[in-house]
């Protein structure tokens, strides 16, 4: 049976993710509006069967969303693949974005039986632990830049990789006014932010996504992260070697760039 061109585009970029390849760029009716992104990203990881470890909130940023006329982020799921420890190597190419700095949770399993909405009220009790994270940015396709957020979104939400720091006992802390960096001291690069870019704070990034998972109907039935988005913008690679991320009161992440 002859493929539809969106059947050959969802085989065409789940091809590139799992055989870490760069392809042409996606035709724009499945990048330009976030819904139809959306939607060609959820028949991309049907198509993955693999452990899926955790969720990312893209588009986190209030003045990114406002440029680029969106009202909501939008969430992609993240697989056993690209999930690593701190200070492991990760490989790039020119359409790499950058690096992002970056608070993450761990979900308790008993969310999904759970079937309330989540509310600032009642998030506390499904987090087990909160953890500095550094996410690489970056396409499966030969295109660079973002002139909508369904470019981030149609391709696995653009991440290559996570890398988690030490994680911690959640507690209540003020999530929303710490100072963050993420810096390579051997090139006196570093670039500064603070977790209030995140959505307004990275706890409500974080409901937003529990929310949309509800909505959704997703049950893994075991604990799971949530990458809450970053801190600190795309920070820019400047050369390899190693970046630090440091987030106050959570602790440090190392990437290693090659």
């Amino acid at each position: 049976m002859k493929q539809t061109i969106l059947e050959k585009n969802v085989n065409r970029i789940v091809e590139a993710f799992l055989k870490n390849k760069v392809v042409a760029p996606l035709p724009n009716r499945f990048t330009k509006k976030l819904s139809e992104a959306e939607k060609f990203k959820k028949l991309c990881e049907n198509k993955i069967n693999e452990p899926i470890v955790g969720y990312k909130a893209g588009g986190t940023a209030i003045p990114v969303l406002k440029k680029l006329k969106e009202k909501k982020p939008f969430y992609a799921s993240i697989f056993d693949r690209n999930l690593i420890k701190s200070g492991k190597k990760v490989k790039i190419n020119k359409y790499t974005l950058g690096i992002e700095l970056e608070v993450c949770y761990l979900i308790k399993k008993s969310f999904f039986k759970s079937k309330k909405l989540i509310s600032h009220y009642n998030i506390s009790k499904f987090i087990s632990h909160m953890a500095p994270c550094i996410e690489v940015v970056g396409y499966r396709q030969r295109k660079k830049g973002i002139s909508s957020l369904g470019d981030l979104c149609s391709d696995f939400g653009a991440n290559i990789k996570f890398l988690v720091g030490s994680k911690k006992k959640f507690k209540k802390i003020n999530i929303g006014n710490l100072k963050t960096s993420i810096s390579n001291k051997k090139i006196n690069y570093i670039v500064k932010g603070n977790t209030n870019t995140v959505y307004i704070n990275p706890l409500n990034s974080l409901k937003f996504v529990l929310n949309n998972l509800k909505r959704d109907k997703i049950n893994l039935n075991k604990d799971f992260w949530v990458f809450t988005g970053s801190t600190v913008g795309v920070a820019q690679i400047k050369r390899k070697g190693s970046y630090l991320g440091k987030i106050e009161e959570l602790g440090t992440v190392k990437v290693i760039i090659t």
